[in-house]
């Protein structure tokens, strides 16, 4: 262990760990400023509840960080170490129809399991990406790659029947995450593009299927508050006082910030206008608090985490280094996509969290272990660069 962190710490990407604490330390800020009158007033908590536990998850989730930055990413290529994550995901994925909570929200996406709480969705992310990256890689080096029956197919069977646990429970969100976070690791793997459009050409008649069953069995699959979520982004005013609610009072509180914010802590959205306001609408707090400038800088750090995975993706040695980090920072950046764009109307809501801000204990060691990965392949493709 010693040889190793002799030989490979010197080549740590310290940036990463720089942004990374900067933002859950500014997120822990944010949550305890944005709850304390819904834990009093909803939960009759005490007013710093959710900051506490956010507070224990952090506590979790650097060490979870800090380890994955030093466990050695080609291990992920084991071949049990493989079938044990798809294992447990699909164990999980499936525990959490039998046993899960979360259904009065709508979505039963959660796992309560002693003082655990878990989010099966967030495990199949990462999973996928870890899973994608290594078989790739194994046929890439078999040179098997563009082979679509044996290559190509078996993976995205397990990616539809994951995807397809997820939708059932149902989370939208978080479904589309990882349906594009899949197509973003196949095409940093390099596969041939004759074969990638003839699978792109399946992907687009699965999801024509999917829309003529929802067609046909609408009134059983598209329930009154699945519609109305889809009304209220058409026209979230007209819906003000039901399924535009959230919305339209995010939209006051990013009016209200302007360029420098109302001041930390003088949100006026968060005295129980903004429901939730420190989990998937924690943006319009920040807006409203800190203007502009404090969305800029929460979207700057993540931005940047995304181009640091980006630029492993473009010029990275190892194909199996290239598309997890490719596949990593598709995660942040199609996450922050689907948080932002519920928040501003640009697509219908689902609820999922901001990296690294939103309140949540599963979502933010899991992108830490994620983070952590990625600093782990940047190690590793310095050293390599340098050795060249």
């Amino acid at each position: 262990m010693k040889t190793y962190l002799k030989r490979y710490l010197h080549y740590a990407d310290f940036s990463i760990a720089f942004v990374y604490l900067v933002l859950v330390v500014f997120g822990l800020v944010m949550i305890y400023s944005s709850s304390f009158y819904w834990a009093v007033e909803r939960y009759d908590w005490a007013p710093d509840h959710f900051f506490q536990q956010q507070k224990t998850n952090l506590f979790l989730a650097i060490p979870v960080f800090f380890i994955m930055s030093l466990f050695p990413y080609k291990h992920f290529k084991n071949k049990f170490v493989m079938i044990s994550m798809v294992s447990v995901m699909f164990l999980l994925l499936i525990l959490v129809h039998f046993i899960g909570s979360g259904g009065a929200a709508g979505s039963q996406s959660w796992l309560y399991i002693g003082p655990l709480n878990l989010q099966p969705s967030e495990v199949a992310k990462i999973v996928l990406v870890l899973y994608f990256s290594s078989l790739f890689a194994k046929k890439i080096q078999k040179g098997t790659l563009n082979d679509l029956t044996n290559s190509i197919y078996p993976p995205i069977l397990i990616m539809a029947a994951a995807v397809g646990s997820i939708m059932l429970e149902t989370d939208v969100g978080n479904s589309m995450i990882i349906t594009f976070v899949c197509i973003t690791v196949i095409i940093a793997s390099g596969v041939q593009f004759r074969v990638f459009s003839k699978l792109l050409g399946l992907i687009i008649s699965a999801f024509l299927i999917i829309g003529i069953l929802l067609y046909f069995f609408r009134d059983t699959i598209i329930t009154p508050r699945r519609l109305g979520r889809l009304e209220a982004f058409f026209n979230p005013f007209a819906y003000e006082e039901s399924f535009g609610y959230q919305i339209v009072n995010g939209y006051l509180a990013i009016g209200s910030g302007g360029l420098t914010g109302l001041g930390l802590g003088n949100s006026n959205q968060k005295y129980g206008y903004l429901p939730e306001p420190h989990t998937d609408f924690i943006m319009a707090v920040i807006a409203e608090e800190l203007g502009i400038i404090g969305v800029v800088i929460i979207l700057a750090g993540i931005f940047f985490l995304v181009f640091k995975g980006l630029s492993i993706a473009l010029t990275g040695r190892d194909p199996h280094g290239r598309m997890i980090a490719a596949g990593i920072a598709s995660i942040f950046g199609f996450q922050t996509f689907v948080n932002l764009g519920g928040m501003l109307g640009i697509i219908p809501l689902t609820g999922v969290p901001l990296p690294f801000i939103s309140y949540g204990g599963t979502a933010l060691i899991l992108f830490s272990a994620a983070l952590g990965i990625l600093m782990n392949v940047t190690m590793f493709a310095r050293y390599e660069k340098s050795k060249k």
